[in-house]
C-alpha cells in the first residue's frame, strides 16, 4: 500500500494535498477492480525536463521532450510496482498550452501513469480516446474529493 512522492534535484517542487492524492491514486485503483493492497511500492518522482529527457533517450531511445515516463516493475499479475516520473516543467508548459491550472495537469499526468501501470495503452486513437475518458473521470474525482476537503 506504499504510495511515495519524491523529488529529483534541482527541481523545487511540493505537491499540495498529498494524503489526499494517495487516497484518490487508491480510488483509481479500486475502481479499476483492484484494491489498495494490489499496491505494492509505486513512486511519483518529480522532476526536470533535462532529467526525463535523459530518461526517455536511454530506456527508451525516444530523442523526445515528454511529460511522463511510467516504468512497470511488477513482476506479478496484479501487483503494482512502479515507478511514474513526471516533468513538473513539462506539465506546467502543458496547462498553459492546454489553458488549465498546472495542478490539473499534473494530475492527469499523475493518473495517466497509473493507468499505464493498471495496463491501459495509448498507442492507437481508440487506445487513446478511452486513455483520455478514464483520466477525465478520475480528474472529475480528485475534484469532488478536494471540494469535500475544503469544507
Amino acid at each position: 500500500m506504499a504510495i511515495h512522492f519524491h523529488t529529483e534535484l534541482p527541481l523545487v517542487f511540493t505537491l499540495r494535498h498529498k494524503n489526499l492524492i494517495r487516497n484518490w491514486l487508491r480510488q483509481v485503483v479500486a475502481a479499476e477492480g483492484l484494491t489498495a493492497v494490489h499496491i505494492q511500492d509505486l513512486n511519483y518522482i518529480f522532476c526536470t525536463d533535462d532529467y526525463l529527457h535523459t530518461l526517455n533517450v536511454q530506456y527508451l531511445q525516444h530523442d523526445t521532450l515528454t511529460d511522463v515516463i511510467t516504468f512497470d516493475n511488477s513482476e506479478t499479475d496484479g501487483k503494482i510496482v512502479g515507478d511514474i516520473f513526471i516533468s513538473v516543467e513539462r506539465t506546467n508548459d502543458n496547462a498553459q498550452t492546454y489553458q488549465v491550472s498546472s495542478a490539473y495537469e499534473l494530475h492527469r499526468v499523475m493518473v495517466h501513469g497509473l493507468l499505464h501501470l493498471l495496463g491501459y495503452k495509448d498507442k492507437s486513437e481508440a487506445e487513446s480516446q478511452l486513455m483520455r475518458q478514464k483520466e477525465d473521470n478520475y480528474l472529475r474525482l480528485l475534484t469532488i474529493l478536494l471540494q469535500k476537503s475544503e469544507h
